[in-house]
């Protein structure tokens, strides 16, 4: 007991602190009669990715979510393994399997082709290092390359980690991962759980903690605050609920993230709202105080979270996502970002533009204000661009504009898009189905549909038609010399024409009528001048 305060006053017994040994937790194997662990559950790829290491004479286990997820009787969506082969002898064991990272590097082994591909993704135990040995580099990842590319282990001034690739044993490995519940390790071929830092214990008490001292553990990677509001909301539904140490230096800590690159964050914001997750995401960061300050995309959209249509769309979203169907981060954005679209392409039609070029522009606008240059002008803008341009694109349905649009790569994004602003009412519901009928039709009745549509139109144009009211005009004073009773006749010819009333509205341009030379006589031509009507 002694010896143990000694050594908290030294800042020695918590691992993830400097000046000394951290303690890595005492390894328990937990057998399946204990852990409960249902192997039906568990992905065959990655067990066979286990077999194959094992086989090679190497330690393989799944590690991290999946075996949380396996614990609590949960389907994981993603395997991981970890072993203490180096990423170079694992990619030597599989036929598809690629190196990548600079920051941690690992493999990915590729089981299948085309859509039905998986990876499986292998790394190694890591040593856990004290930073305080480790390099340092004065900038970041894109400003030090240079200085980075020799080091295994580095660090920035701030104690972000940006090289951890020395390798170590498993208790190591185990100590340097961030939650007690995703730090353990499942043998598929002996069905034995690891366990090093009572995290069995944690999940059945619904806690998410932190190895180590909390604040010690977001410096060294800020990116954990986001993972733990992450986990925080896929987990609540069960219970689960983030431990007291752990939560309170998150709102503190969250000024480190603005030292992680922009597309790591943007990465990490999209994780947050398509996991199946969204609006407990939203939930949690409000609970915890964290409902802005993270990443000012993710701030747009906590904040408009309450309104009809955003809401629809997280809502959808999650729905998509537990029923495994594919969802797009375009679509999702799109619909966060449709207010600030809408308000500056009418805020541009106010000012006489045409309707498309204020539209493009409008959304130029809002990339350079919400997006910037992470994403802003890639595929994703792209994506979401065509889904903003077909919007007044399905009120035209006449003519081949139909046909056109239903064959476009986007067309169903982009009725979805539509679908869900008639649910919220911002579009005739009869709009959405009509269009809902015609993208499933045939021929046959995809001409019904248009003739249908074309007599919509007629009736609509007829009951908004304005009423047109003729401006009456002073009759105009008779002149000495007289315009004689050609011009009443003139008026009358003028008032065949209705006048438009209103700012800009011309009058009718009069026209001269040329003098009668008095006697008659004849003009330059030698032809005879014909008089007035009322002189025959």
């Amino acid at each position: 007991m002694i010896k143990k305060f000694i050594d908290k006053l030294l800042g020695k017994s918590t691992p993830g602190t400097s000046g000394g040994k951290p303690h890595f937790g005492k390894r328990e194997e937990v057998p399946a009669t204990v852990h409960g662990i249902n192997p039906e559950l568990v992905d065959r790829r990655a067990a066979e990715v286990v077999a194959t290491l094992k086989q090679a004479g190497y330690e393989a286990y799944i590690v991290g979510g999946a075996v949380r997820d396996l614990l609590l009787g949960l389907r994981p969506k993603d395997f991981d393994v970890a072993t203490n082969a180096t990423p170079e002898q694992v990619k030597g064991l599989f036929r598809r399997a690629f190196i990548i990272g600079k920051r941690f590097r690992i493999v990915h082994v590729v089981h299948g082709r085309g859509r039905e591909h998986e990876v499986i993704e292998v790394s190694t135990f890591r040593a856990y290092l004290d930073n305080a040995a480790a390099g340092q580099v004065s900038g970041n990842e894109k400003t030090s390359k240079a200085a980075l590319a020799g080091m295994q282990h580095a660090v920035d001034a701030s104690g972000r980690v940006l090289r951890d690739n020395v390798w170590g044993p498993q208790d190591e490995d185990a100590t340097r991962r961030d939650f007690t519940v995703n730090a353990m390790y499942y043998d598929p071929v002996s069905q034995i759980v690891v366990d090093y830092h009572k995290g069995l214990q944690d999940a059945k008490k619904k806690t998410l903690r932190m190895i180590g001292d909390p604040a010690t553990r977001y410096r060294e990677d800020p990116v954990r605050i986001i993972r733990a509001v992450r986990f925080a909301a896929k987990l609540s539904a069960l219970g689960f609920t983030i431990e007291a140490k752990t939560a309170a230096p998150l709102v503190q800590s969250q000024l480190l993230l603005a030292e992680v690159p922009q597309s790591r964050m943007f990465d990490e914001m999209l994780k947050l709202l398509q996991t199946g997750h969204a609006i407990a995401t939203i939930e949690q960061l409000r609970k915890l105080g964290m409902a802005k300050g993270i990443y000012p995309l993710l701030d747009v959209a906590v904040e408009r979270a309450d309104t009809p249509f955003v809401k629809a769309a997280l809502l959808d979203t999650d729905r998509r996502v537990n029923e495994g169907k594919p969802v797009a981060p375009s679509f999702l954005l799109a619909c966060v970002l449709w207010e600030d679209v809408r308000k500056s392409w009418t805020d541009r039609l106010a000012q006489r533009q045409h309707p498309l070029p204020a539209l493009q522009d409008a959304i130029d606008d809002v990339f350079d204000k919400r997006i910037g240059d992470v994403s802003g002008r890639g595929k994703l803008a792209a994506d979401m661009r065509e889904i903003w341009v077909m919007q007044p694109r399905f009120e035209k349905r006449v003519g081949s504009t139909p046909f056109g649009m239903v064959i476009q790569p986007r067309f169903r994004a982009g009725f979805d898009f539509l679908r869900l602003r008639a649910d919220v009412g911002e579009v005739d519901e009869a709009l959405a189905e009509w269009w809902q009928d015609f993208q499933g039709a045939d021929d046959e009745r995809r001409e019904d549909l248009m003739d249908q549509a074309k007599e919509e139109q007629k009736s609509r144009q007829k009951s908004q038609q304005a009423v047109v009211k003729r401006v009456p005009r002073p009759a105009p004073a008779a002149s000495a010399a007289g315009r004689e009773g050609g011009d009443s006749g003139e008026r009358d010819a003028d008032d065949g024409a209705p006048e438009l009333a209103g700012e800009g509205a011309a009058a009718p341009k009069k026209r001269r009528r040329r003098r009668r030379k008095p006697g008659g006589g004849e003009s330059a031509g030698g032809d005879a001048v014909a008089g007035p009507a009322s002189d025959a």
